[in-house]
């Protein structure tokens, strides 16, 4: 387990956080199938945010399901953020090709290296700070991430390009729709 403050790693004794604020101090750990219920509470809560804040069309009704958290804890790849001991935010990490960027349009990746892709990201939206946790997380394994938006998201557009990722084009997910790819590269 890792834990951050604010975004940024802290240093740990006895695997114990230093405890600094806790409001601002975060854990990242794999998530696991107890986890599901409250998984998929964040996801409503995150559908009913995006829908209010004029992003109807990212999450749709039935997606995401379930069963696709249930397949990424399965893989290894479903992680949640918690803060004292309850999850706060969920996330899906994979290193390696993802098929939903094997094809750009209007645009190319920065670069063809192996990298992390970062997809579902939610929160319940009780904390700032969140998003920067994550990507501080995903930093430590990879210093090539793709990722990618709806349109309408502007909160993560927004996110995306004060962390410094470069808008590259557009991918279709799964069911067709357009996203906006995003790439970031760590520089030297």
């Amino acid at each position: 387990m890792i834990y951050f403050y604010r975004g940024k790693i802290i240093k740990t004794i006895d695997k114990q956080p230093i405890k600094i604020d806790m409001a601002g101090e975060f854990m990242i750990r794999k998530a696991n199938i107890r986890d599901i219920e409250r998984i998929m509470e964040i996801v409503y809560i995150a559908k009913s945010f995006m829908k209010n804040m004029g992003n109807p069309n990212q999450w749709k009704e039935e997606y995401p399901q379930q069963a696709h958290f249930e397949k990424d804890i399965a893989m290894g790849n479903c992680y949640v953020v918690e803060n004292e001991g309850v999850v706060r935010a969920v996330f899906v990490f994979v290193i390696g090709e993802d098929p939903t960027y094997s094809i750009i349009k209007d645009g190319n990746w920065l670069n063809n290296e192996e990298y992390g892709t970062l997809h579902r990201i939610a929160s319940d939206g009780k904390f700032k700070g969140v998003f920067n946790t994550i990507l501080n997380y995903a930093k430590m394994y990879t210093s090539n991430i793709r990722i990618d938006t709806h349109e309408n998201n502007i909160i993560m557009i927004k996110l995306f390009e004060k962390n410094g990722f470069k808008k590259c084009g557009k991918i279709k997910v799964e069911d067709g729709s357009e996203r906006i790819a995003y790439h970031w590269v760590e520089v030297e």
